[in-house]
């Protein structure tokens, strides 16, 4: 299996797939890319850690193009089962056939990024990622269009970013690979891969594509993109810090900043999948947090720190697409994304129902379910009590904040979607049943890695050590989790009034949205007129060489009058019998000063055309 591993990339074969997919019967093609992910998985689970497949790009850069470790081991298995519910969804769903191949090439590309074994591999990924996600969020149409285009905009200058970074590194060490060079080179190098990943994370200030991208598009391909592209940025995130160093903190206090900044503005919002997508925010923060505390204290904390993140990385995959697919089908059959407009769903649609709990009750950390164990970590490793130090308690506080944000979100959108009042629409359905195998089955897995934690922790690595640290169901934590829940439930029922009387509340987006617009605009009309005033100027140069060769007499005395009296003399005679003036024209110049003036000249006429 090894072999068939190296030989056939899991990339690869799900690429095939999604260009196959458009030309076959919609069952078969969907059935098709679900037997292509069905496969990931088989391959991520049956693949030793060192298998790869080394090639020599151009005979000059050693390239990667496929590499097996443990982390690429568990994310491919994580992405693999979720890509493969989100596909039987996608089908329920009445997912037109592009639309899932777009789904499945972006898959795909992240793949092909998970199992990179150097940084120009990853980053041709990268960009593949950026370019597969916006088809799939253009090719819905409407408001998805424009929203699309910032994205685009946001992911190509995260991407320019990286590459700058990329290329850095490569010049200061001369390699590309990651078993040389665990991490990108301290300095500029850094700074900027920190900032270009940073975009694809979601680091405040360059995070609105997130929210204003992911309530857009089909609800099948929300719950595509609200894995693939922040979870992927995480594990890269990993790759690329160094250890010990003072950004490897500061990182880390951005993630305990994007946990709060995220849960507030989820509470604030109206949409129910922009709530989603501020709550992918917060929840990557917890990911970021845990990595820059884990690479910067080290030791036993770094063990808990990095199994932390990376389980928080997986189990992430699975309740959040969970909860995109719950409120997707409430979509889908009510046709409301408003959460305020809803109200008793839970008699109309049970099923989608007990989807939606499991993923609340995962991403909220509850004890038993998959959140309760990787969430845990994080605040164990940034505890100054258990693993952390002075210089991540302050990151401790604001995860804390952020996991009561995190409670009163999901009570928020539980109550007045299920359970506020009864339903007052008209009659609907619940769930297909493709729809409720999808849901159920991934939150089937969140219950089962929150109860058999050594599972998931046994796919990751440092799995060893980190067993031996951890101990979820303490009663310490099984009280901290306690004393969350009730804290939250009060404050719910405290703030639920005036938070319900809140309308629309901007983000940053009231700046970037019209900042890229205009910006847009005034690029475009700046790049049009430059080329309008360029082909000018050539047509008027042209004019006027052809004039001067049909008139080369008068060409050559008007130019030569604008010459400095240093290098010409005019000499004008008037004839005695009232004809025309006439003027001849004297060099004062010596042939070397003239030899130099008509070699100067002609470098700058050179050097113009070139």
């Amino acid at each position: 299996m090894t072999e068939l591993a190296t030989l056939v990339p899991p990339a690869v074969i799900v690429l095939v797939a999604a260009l196959l997919v458009p030309f076959l019967p919609r069952l078969v093609g969907h059935a098709l890319g679900t037997l292509s992910l069905v496969a990931v998985i088989v391959i991520s689970w049956a693949a030793e850690p060192g298998a790869h497949y080394e090639v020599a790009l151009f005979g000059v850069f050693d390239v990667v193009l496929f590499n097996v470790d443990d982390f690429s081991r568990a994310l491919g298995i994580a992405f693999g089962v979720l890509g493969t519910a989100a596909v039987i969804y996608a089908y329920s769903s009445d997912t037109p056939r592009l639309t899932t191949a777009f789904a499945l090439s972006y898959a795909a590309s992240t793949f092909g990024l998970l199992f990179a074994g150097d940084w120009l591999t990853l980053l041709l990924f990268w960009e593949l990622m950026a370019v597969t996600s916006t088809l799939l969020v253009w090719h819905y149409g409407g408001e998805a269009v424009r929203a699309g285009f910032r994205y685009a905009i946001a992911h190509g200058i995260g991407g320019s970013l990286l590459l700058f970074a990329v290329g850095w590194h490569f010049a200061e060490v001369g390699t590309f690979l990651f078993s040389d060079v665990e991490a990108i080179t301290d300095g500029w190098p850094l700074y900027l891969a920190i900032l270009g990943i940073g975009v694809n994370c979601g680091f405040i200030g360059l995070h609105t594509w997130l929210p204003d991208t992911y309530p857009r598009p089909h609800i099948a391909a929300s719950v595509f993109l609200s894995v693939f592209t922040t979870k992927s940025s995480a594990y890269v995130m990993y790759r690329a810090l160094p250890e010990g160093e003072t950004a490897a903190l500061a990182v880390a206090y951005m993630g305990g900043a994007m946990a709060v900044y995220g849960v507030v503005f989820a509470l604030l919002q109206h949409d129910m999948r922009a709530l989603l997508s501020y709550h992918i925010q917060a929840q990557v923060g917890y990911m970021v947090a845990a990595i820059g505390i884990a690479l910067y204290v080290g030791g036993e904390a770094g063990i808990v720190g990095a199994t932390g993140a990376m389980a928080h990385v997986f189990n992430n995959v699975l309740f959040k697409a969970l909860l995109f697919m719950a409120v997707g089908v409430i979509i889908y059959r009510t046709g409301i994304h408003d959460l305020y407009k809803l109200g008793g769903l839970w008699r109309e649609m049970p099923l989608t129902a007990v989807g939606f709990a499991l993923g609340a009750f995962s991403i909220t950390a509850i004890p038993g379910f998959n959140g309760f164990i990787s969430k845990g970590m994080v605040l164990d490793a940034a505890n100054p009590d258990y693993y952390g130090t002075g210089a991540t308690e302050p990151i401790y506080w604001l995860l804390l904040v952020g996991a009561v944000g995190t409670f009163l979100s999901f009570i928020k959108l539980g109550y007045y979607a299920f359970l506020h009042g009864p339903y007052e629409g008209p009659a609907i359905e619940d769930a297909k049943p493709g729809q409720t195998a999808a849901m159920l089955s991934i939150g089937g897995l969140c219950l089962v890695f929150g109860l058999s934690w050594t599972a998931l922790v046994g796919l990751l690595p440092f799995s060893a050590e980190a067993i031996e640290l951890a101990d979820p169901y303490s009663t310490a934590h099984l009280l901290d989790a306690v004393v969350l829940l009730t804290v939250s439930v009060l404050g719910f029922i405290a703030i639920k009034k005036p938070l319900s009387k809140i309308g629309h509340v901007n983000d940053l987006n009231a700046i970037t949205n019209p900042l890229v617009f205009h910006g847009g605009r005034v690029g475009v009309l700046a790049v049009t007129e430059s080329y309008r005033a360029i082909d000018r100027a050539g047509i008027r140069l042209v004019r006027a060489c052809y004039w001067a060769g049909q008139h080369p007499a008068v060409f050559v005395d008007r130019t030569a009058r604008s010459f400095p009296d240093w290098l010409v003399e005019v000499e004008e005679r008037r004839p005695t019998d009232g004809g025309e003036p006439t003027s001849t024209i004297h060099l004062r110049a010596g042939i070397g000063r003239s030899a130099l003036i008509l070699t100067v000249v002609l470098i700058v006429f050179l050097l113009v055309l070139l």
